[in-house]
């Protein structure tokens, strides 16, 4: 096995170790309730329907399936997101791992 590879499963049994932890804890509950919040804020929400109705009315409501929807919405999704709320929760995440670090 490749050192990329190892790096790759290693990570991997890092994240599903901090997922585990913020289900647990109800933190992650916490940290999606944060991040609706601050995206209907900042009219995130908005942009985004406004969008979804943009791409229904182009290819037709007859031609077009929820799936299709969610496939050609999520990359500018992802990407309208502003900077501010992702470096939040990042901060809201490290903070949160540190504590448990400490315990």
């Amino acid at each position: 096995m490749s050192e990329f590879q190892e790096k790759k499963i290693k990570d991997q049994s890092v994240r599903e170790q901090i997922n585990k932890k913020l289900v647990e804890s109800g933190e992650k509950e916490r940290l999606k309730e944060l991040l609706r919040k601050r995206l209907v804020e900042c009219g995130w929400r908005d942009q985004l329907k406004a969008h979804c109705k943009e791409v229904v009315r182009q290819k037709g409501l007859e031609h077009i399936t929820v799936d299709d929807l969610v496939t050609e919405i999520t990359p500018k999704g992802r990407a309208l997101v502003p900077d501010n709320v992702k470096k939040e929760l990042l901060q809201r995440i490290r903070s949160y791992l540190a504590q448990q670090q400490d315990m």
